[in-house]
């Protein structure tokens, strides 16, 4: 069953983060995820938005705690963690069909 991450958080510096994207984009293929958005202008229709969204969709849960997990991603994950705040990553589980 796929799952997804929804992202959100807010970039506090962009010029470091710009470093971020073409570094993680790559690595998620490795565990068959792939990006189904990504927006830094996000309309909220409730709540409090932040700067970055994202949604990435991976094959099944494992696939996507082993690329949150694994050794590789520790210095790509430093850049986002550096360069935003307000990070909140939660892994929603899709639908069968």
């Amino acid at each position: 069953m796929p799952v997804y991450y929804i992202i959100s958080y807010d970039i506090t510096d962009p010029e470091d983060f710009s470093n971020y994207g073409p570094r993680v984009i790559p690595y998620l293929s490795k565990f068959g995820g792939e990006v189904l958005a990504s927006d830094t202008e996000g309309l909220a229709v409730e709540g409090h938005p932040r700067k970055m969204n994202a949604i990435i969709k991976f094959p099944s849960e494992e696939d996507a705690l082993k690329c949150y997990n694994n050794s590789e991603y520790i210095p790509i994950k430093a850049i986002r963690m550096r360069s935003t705040k307000n990070n909140t990553i939660v892994l929603v589980k899709g639908f069968q069909n």
